[in-house]
């Protein structure tokens, strides 16, 4: 990625080539990726790291935790808080899902509002209106950013948009899918940082543990193999992680918990096509990431309304 700079210059202000507003030291800050569920969040995620640390789905509100991604570059280090889409909240996953959203803002330097600029997503201004308040009211830099512009024919659609988000510090027309102008993202993000050093080693892509990030592969495929109420009523915990130092392989022997006993006969399928699907997928997408060979056993569990009690969920893994 080329060197930042900023677009606008501040009243009275001076800036130097590299985008630092002037100053000559280190930044380093928060960045929480905010919006409703299936705007591009994860995809712009994954996009800024130059790597998959989310999952991404066709399916809203893929997303359960908060990922944290590091990128670190010549002008200091931006600690990107992927968040869970914003919405209203049928049962306690869903309640958790949203405090995990709105709990970034405590921690975040820079706001990233990410709206879905397609007449799909003109429904949701009264939802970002209420995140853009959020982070006005902690003093958090807000940036707009427009997703899913490759999808708009006629780009003068996107001026109302444009000019209805004009108080934010910047709005940023982007394709997460196809990288356009999000290198002009980044250029606004650098300047609202703080000086200071880094949080995270320079080599560091992620607060998450691999095997955090094999069960959330694992979901993924899940999500994208089943339909209707069957990924929202899923969880998936990895029992064991073991790295082979002597074969070079990893093995991986997860639990993946469905509610009631229908889901799991969908989930395993006729004969196990379904589960044995599932598996193989994953192996193939953790073995790319791992860059070894990858072996995943899983088991279908059913605990009943895990998604509607704090029990059930710190049962599967979550911390409600």
């Amino acid at each position: 990625m080329s060197d930042p700079s900023p677009k606008n210059e501040p009243d009275g202000g001076s800036e130097d080539h590299d985008g630092r507003d002037g100053r000559d030291g280190h930044v380093a800050g928060f960045v929480a990726l905010l919006g409703v569920p299936n705007v591009g969040k994860s995809t712009l995620l994954n996009r800024l790291m130059g790597s998959k640390l989310a999952i991404v789905t066709p399916k809203p509100q893929t997303t359960r935790d908060r990922i944290l991604g590091v990128l670190t570059g010549p002008l200091g280090q931006i600690v990107l808080l992927d968040t869970p889409g914003v919405h209203e909240p049928d049962r306690s996953l869903n309640t958790y899902m949203v405090r995990q959203a709105l709990a970034t803002l405590a921690d975040a330097d820079v706001a990233v509002l990410v709206v879905d600029a397609t007449t799909r997503g003109r429904r949701n201004h009264e939802v970002e209106e209420d995140l853009a308040r959020r982070a006005e009211e902690r003093g958090v830099a807000l940036i707009v950013c427009l997703n899913k512009v490759d999808a708009v024919a006629d780009k003068e659609q996107l001026l109302p948009l444009m000019e209805r988000w004009s108080g934010a510090r910047a709005v940023v027309p982007i394709s997460a899918l196809h990288g356009d102008g999000v290198d002009q993202l980044t250029d606004e993000i650098w300047p609202c940082l703080p000086e200071g050093p880094a949080y995270f080693d320079g080599d560091d892509l992620t607060d998450r543990s691999l095997r955090w990030l094999a069960a959330e592969t694992i979901r993924e495929q899940v999500f994208l193999r089943t339909r209707q109420e069957v990924p929202y009523a899923t969880a998936v915990r990895v029992e064991r992680y073991l790295e082979r130092a002597d074969r070079g392989d990893v093995v991986i022997e997860a639990l993946i918990y469905v509610e009631r006993d229908s889901q799991k006969g969908i989930v395993v399928g006729k004969g196990g096509s379904r589960i044995k699907e599932i598996g193989m997928a994953a192996r193939e997408a953790l073995s790319e990431s791992l860059g070894c060979p990858v072996h995943v056993k899983l088991r279908v569990i059913v605990m009943p309304d895990w998604s509607r009690s704090a029990a059930g969920m710190r049962r599967v893994g979550y911390e409600p």
